[in-house]
């Protein structure tokens, strides 16, 4: 691994640098953030899921699309519930608000 020397101080591999500048600030939380689009189904749990793709995420805004209108009512009356279950153990990096919105062609 490269090294890099920042004046005065010891040799750093680039990598600790990179960790180093991921664990501080705005940057750090919002990668912590991105990990929900892989737990999503995992969080959810099945019958959620299936019905459900999470798209994207904006600052600490998910956006999920929902294949039916029937579906989009339910889950935002659910959305509470889906929100404290998304952010279980992330709290140093919490999603704020979940968006529900319908898929193309749903």
């Amino acid at each position: 691994m490269r090294s890099g020397r920042i004046a005065g101080q010891r040799p750093v591999k680039v990598g600790e640098l990179v960790s180093a500048f991921l664990s501080k600030g705005k940057v750090g939380r919002q990668v912590r953030r991105v990990g929900v689009l892989d737990e999503w189904g995992e969080r959810v749990g099945e019958r959620i899921a299936a019905v459900t793709r999470p798209r994207s995420l904006s600052d600490a805004v998910l956006f999920v699309e929902v294949q039916t209108s029937p579906w989009l009512m339910e889950l935002n009356m659910m959305k509470r519930g889906i929100l404290e279950r998304v952010n279980e153990g992330r709290e140093d990096a919490p999603i704020e608000k979940i968006v529900f919105v319908l898929m193309d062609g749903g």
